[in-house]
């Protein structure tokens, strides 16, 4: 592959110099029209394009990244958080910062005002947002105003949100199904389902995706309807509780989101954590230890340190006008059981 041209290739090639090249590559005057033709012939035949990084070295003001993140003690929210924390030397080389901020993403008037309120103080926001009118309205906002908006592990596709960083959540929940139907093997019964809020897409999104393949594959299990935790343990774990209590033929459970220490502690206070076949998401300290004694089967995850990164990568280059290669930035699913622990 030949090496890029550079801006004194092109100054070789029209027989001028690389301040002439400089002021007609950038628009500036002082450049004869017969001159600036014969520079923009070459840079076109030699197909010059700008260093992204020197352009950036070259740019006085730091690009600026809001992340608007869940309120709460949501422990994968937390990872995320500590790696956009532990980006910020490369941030710094990039000639920009990230600011974390947190609010109720299960108040879409909350979420919204919120929003709003980032007009002008970012080049960029990157939120896991809630799918609903209020902060489509908000996210199309911030974009009409100049803003560029990545969503984060939920989606909001109706919106102009530039891209969507995280994992196919349908996939996700089709996954967890198969995991799950292949681990209770021949048994009959129900299987109970705990997600955060169906207004969060990636729940919505991932619950589809399991009762596809319960419903088509998995006959003889009956998927009741789910329970809403709002990703906290402290709603889950009494609420699993009372699950356990009524659905004496329960043989499985599927949690969609966060709160699970509160399902664990349930499942444990029940002495039935050996019989029901447990599928849960994201490898959080929790999830790993439920993993190796045995109360979880299967975890499945998305690595928060790529989500990151990808979001920073996409929205940076939105800013400066670069290229995104999309298979970088693909997130995949990975499928953790204790054996294959990293």
């Amino acid at each position: 592959m030949p090496l890029r041209a550079s801006l004194i290739d092109v100054a070789r090639e029209a027989g001028v110099s690389p301040a002439t090249v400089d002021r007609v590559l950038n628009g500036r005057a002082g450049v004869r029209a017969r001159t600036a033709e014969r520079v923009s012939e070459a840079a076109h035949r030699l197909g010059y394009r700008p260093d992204p990084a020197a352009a950036r070295l070259a740019r006085a003001r730091v690009a600026r990244l809001g992340f608007v993140l869940p309120a709460g003690t949501n422990t994968f929210v937390g990872m995320l958080a500590e790696q956009i924390g532990a980006l910020g030397a490369w941030l710094a080389e990039q000639r920009a910062r990230a600011e974390v901020q947190t609010v109720d993403v299960f108040s879409p008037a909350a979420l919204a005002q919120h929003l709003a309120g980032l007009h002008g103080r970012f080049d960029a926001v990157v939120v896991m947002a809630l799918d609903h009118p209020l902060v489509r309205a908000a996210i199309d906002d911030l974009a009409a105003a100049g803003t560029t908006v990545v969503t984060l592990v939920s989606d909001v596709p109706g919106s102009r949100r530039l891209r969507y960083v995280g994992i196919d959540n349908v996939a996700a929940g089709r996954t967890a199904g198969t995991l799950l139907g292949r681990f209770v093997g021949a048994r009959d019964g129900s299987v109970g389902v705990v997600l955060g809020g169906h207004a969060l897409r990636d729940h919505a999104e991932r619950l589809l995706g399991f009762r596809q393949v319960l419903g088509s594959e998995y006959p003889t299990l009956k998927v009741l309807d789910p329970i809403e935790g709002q990703d906290r343990s402290d709603r889950t774990e009494p609420l699993v509780a009372r699950l356990l209590r009524r659905e004496g033929a329960l043989v499985g459970l599927y949690s969609i989101g966060a709160g699970n220490r509160g399902i664990q502690a349930a499942l444990e206070a029940s002495g039935r954590a050996r019989e029901i076949t447990w599928i849960c998401h994201e490898l959080t300290p929790h999830a790993r230890r439920a993993l190796l004694d045995g109360t979880a089967d299967a975890v499945i995850n998305q690595d928060a340190g790529h989500e990151v990164r990808s979001a920073c990568r996409v929205a940076l280059a939105a800013i400066h006008g670069e290229r995104v290669i999309a298979d970088q930035e693909r997130i995949r699913i990975d499928i953790f059981v204790k054996d294959n622990l990293p």
